[in-house]
């Protein structure tokens, strides 16, 4: 364990676990000894994070939220309240399916965003700057810079990555918050552009 970062008193840290400078970690949580938390995170009260479990730099865990082995958040990921990750498809107590060959990566991807209560079922990938709604169930891959929402979660929109919604016109969208400018990229994606960079539809 390391000075450098931040831990309550009531905070477990199992010997073996690396966690970055500048990170903080709140009341009653638990962090076994395989798990990697990158620098500058905070990490709120009753959370766990298991074995093997990676989180990135600058990583925003709310209260109450459980990182299972097979969980890896990137850069800036924002984790709201009390939501929910798995790591089995078909559990059962009577068949445990118990070593890392059981379970299914799941992966948040640069600066998204996952809403409070919102429950996020193992095996998908969530896109770079994506936005879950509070309360979605997610059951398959989130793009890059969409908005989804509901049970199951379905794509309703498209973000910004200051988290802003954005709408298209010809193609092309500016973030009226920030001024960020997007466009339409391959079917069903987009991408960032900037002003004078060449406009190319696939």
């Amino acid at each position: 364990m390391s000075n450098e970062y931040f831990k309550h008193e009531s905070v477990y840290v199992d010997e073996g676990a690396k966690i970055g400078k500048g990170t903080r970690i709140w009341h009653f949580t638990h962090i076994m000894g395989e798990a990697q938390i990158g620098e500058g995170c905070n990490i709120g009260q009753n959370v766990f994070v298991a074995n093997n479990v990676c989180v990135g730099n600058h990583v925003k865990i709310q209260n109450n939220v459980s990182l299972y082995e097979g969980v890896v958040l990137e850069d800036y990921v924002f984790c709201g309240p009390s939501m929910v990750f798995t790591n089995v498809k078909t559990p059962r107590s009577a068949f445990p399916r118990n070593t890392s060959d059981d379970y299914l990566l799941t992966t948040v991807k640069y600066g998204a965003s996952i809403g409070a209560n919102a429950t996020i079922v193992c095996g998908v990938t969530i896109g770079k700057w994506a936005f879950v709604a509070a309360g979605a169930v997610v059951t398959k891959d989130v793009p890059d810079y969409s908005l989804v929402s509901g049970v199951p979660a379905r794509q309703i929109g498209w973000v910004c990555e200051c988290g802003e919604r954005i709408t298209f016109t010809s193609k092309t969208a500016c973030c009226e918050s920030c001024d960020r400018k997007y466009r339409e990229n391959k079917i069903g994606t987009i991408d960032k552009y900037y002003e004078g960079e060449e406009m190319n539809h696939e």
